[in-house]
């Protein structure tokens, strides 16, 4: 009989990896044996999930999908389709977006890359509403693009004809399939005069993807998007496409949707831009989205103009939550307290038996530095986080340690100054106090508004091999341990080198790798409380909430002297 693993919400696989204690490496490695190339956070479908799971002798409980069950109203009625653009970054997503919808989204933008998914309802004409999703073309936000691709009808890749088939249009076109959704080539930049639209056809054919100039199956259409050419042909085709796909929808059932972008402000408090799939979001409805629950009290469309209710496929923005919720979640709406409480205590349930399976298994082979993320959305803060942990030069890495969103206060320098790690921020601001806190405590924060920036000047920094400067005061070895009232685990140590000394930064080094650093909290010699034990005596240390110590470990004691770290 296999073991079960019950869940509230589709996971990733570093969660999944924490509930059946395998490596990570392991579930990719499963995925990829099924044809499937996927990332340490992404979010498994329920069949994919299900898949590997069993592979690693688990059966899956998906709660969320007893709860779809609920909606078994006859579906009746036409909805509008969602469209994701797709592509590598620079080949004309937003511009080839800006001409349909006659704005300029890319000038709001720094630098000119998107950095969050945005969602726009553009009305072709009287008969016919399209949805698109425009999703950042950077490779760090590799997971928000396999989200986006997840909770949308049709996929446009964009490629630019005078470059070549690039590494995120092959994760683009992956993507889009593994989830089935109907492809578009955009086969954009013929007004280039070094535009070569067979070398792309050929490229892609070489993939066994034949468009239908080719005799293929998959629609295409030669654009500009700067001067508009071919896009009205485009828009033909999309529609056309939609019809095909014959999407339906019940205004009886409850609704059922995505979450498209999270985050927290001062004047509304925590927001989430959705996209509804099935049935009507009304005010008044509650909403439960993995831990994340609410009573909606605005709905504002895209203008923001306040709505009492919304139909599927059209991007709204509501309030009313109590945290805010992962990109691609999916949301569930009920009429009523008492059904949202019953379901909300289950999943609470289920959730603390979760947290009782988490275990850690990040790899300590490697050195590690400690960094305080902290971002303006949900999707970007996974973005930065993936694209942090991926690095590894001169087989050093990130230490996350934490990460959330929102501005960095004073609580963030103090966690910082704890575990004596730098803070990135990610288009957010730092309060005043903070700042002073920080100054004080020598604690680096730097914030950035693009995050190519970051991910290059953290691996300038590990390449550099740059440090905080350190006063070592000695090491010395633990040779047994015993314990004492009112203080707990001491550890019974010879001084090896230099001296240890009272209140001091100490590193425990077990196997030459550092497992933890803390305060040196008591110091003694022969019961008496003493400041300073110098080389080849023995003394007494108990370090500061901390008790995992083993014969053989080394403390370091040094003074940490801050001030040099170089970004």
């Amino acid at each position: 009989m296999k073991n079960k693993i019950r869940i509230f919400n589709l996971i990733t696989i570093k969660e999944l990896a924490s509930l059946t204690n395998v490596r990570k490496e392991e579930i990719i490695k499963i995925c990829s044996s099924l044809g499937i190339k996927v990332s340490f956070y992404q979010r498994l479908d329920y069949e994919l999930l299900t898949l590997v799971a069993s592979d690693l002798g688990y059966e899956v409980e998906l709660i969320d999908k007893q709860i779809i069950k609920r909606n078994n109203k006859k579906v009746s009625l036409s909805r509008d389709p969602v469209i994701i653009l797709l592509g590598h970054v620079d080949h004309g997503k937003t511009s080839l977006l800006d001409y349909i919808k006659r704005s300029q989204v890319n000038y709001e933008e720094y630098g000119g890359i998107t950095q969050n998914i945005g969602v726009y309802k553009v009305n072709i004409n009287k008969n016919n509403s399209l949805t698109f999703i425009d999703t950042p073309g950077h490779e760090a936000f590799m997971a928000m693009r396999y989200r986006g691709t997840q909770i949308t009808d049709i996929a446009v890749v964009v490629i630019a004809t005078d470059e070549d088939i690039m590494q995120h249009t092959n994760e683009a076109i992956n993507n889009a399939k593994s989830v089935g959704i109907p492809i578009i080539f955009a086969f954009n930049k013929i007004d280039k005069k070094n535009s070569d639209i067979d070398k792309i056809r050929r490229k892609l054919a070489e993939r066994n993807i034949l468009v239908e100039e080719w005799g293929g199956a998959y629609q295409s259409q030669e654009i500009s998007a700067k001067y508009g050419i071919g896009i009205d042909k485009l828009i033909e085709k999309i529609i056309l496409e939609a019809e095909l796909l014959d999407l339906k929808y019940s205004p009886e059932n409850f609704a059922v949707g995505s979450i498209i972008e999270s985050s927290l402000n001062k004047e509304n408090g925590y927001t989430a831009t959705i996209i509804i799939k099935d049935g009507i979001l009304t005010l008044g409805d509650y909403i439960l989205v993995g831990e994340i629950f609410g009573k909606v009290i605005k709905i504002l469309d895209e203008r923001g103009n306040q709505l009492k209710y919304v139909r599927p496929s059209r991007p709204v923005l509501i309030l009313g939550l109590n945290g805010t919720p992962a990109a691609g979640d999916i949301f569930h709406s009920y009429k009523t307290e008492k059904e949202f409480k019953k379901i909300f205590n289950y999943k609470n349930l289920l959730k603390k038996e979760q947290e009782l399976r988490f275990e850690s298994h990040e790899s300590h082979t490697s050195e590690k530095l400690n960094i305080i993320i902290k971002a303006d959305l949900n999707g970007s803060l996974e973005a930065l986080t993936e694209s942090l942990e991926k690095i590894n030069i001169n087989n050093k890495k990130i230490n996350l340690i934490y990460k959330s969103i929102g501005n960095i206060n004073e609580s963030d320098v103090l966690l910082a100054d704890t575990y004596k790690a730098m803070i990135v921020g990610f288009k957010v601001k730092i309060s005043s106090a903070a700042q002073k806190l920080a100054n004080n405590n020598k604690i680096l924060i730097k914030v950035y508004n693009l995050i190519y920036k970051i991910d290059k000047n953290i691996k300038d920094f590990l390449s550099n091999n740059s440090k905080r400067e350190e006063l070592i005061y000695g090491r010395a070895k633990i040779q047994n341990f015993f314990t004492i009232r009112k203080i707990g685990i001491v550890a019974g140590c010879i001084v090896l080198e230099g001296k240890m000394v009272i209140n001091s930064t100490i590193k425990l080094k077990r196997d030459n790798k550092i497992i933890y650093v803390g305060k040196l909290n008591s110091l003694k010699t022969f019961k008496k409380d003493v400041n300073v034990v110098k080389k080849g005596s023995e003394c007494g240390i108990n370090i500061k909430n901390f008790n995992n110590i083993k014969i053989g470990d080394i403390i370091e004691s040094y003074k940490d002297l801050g001030g040099s770290w170089r970004i």
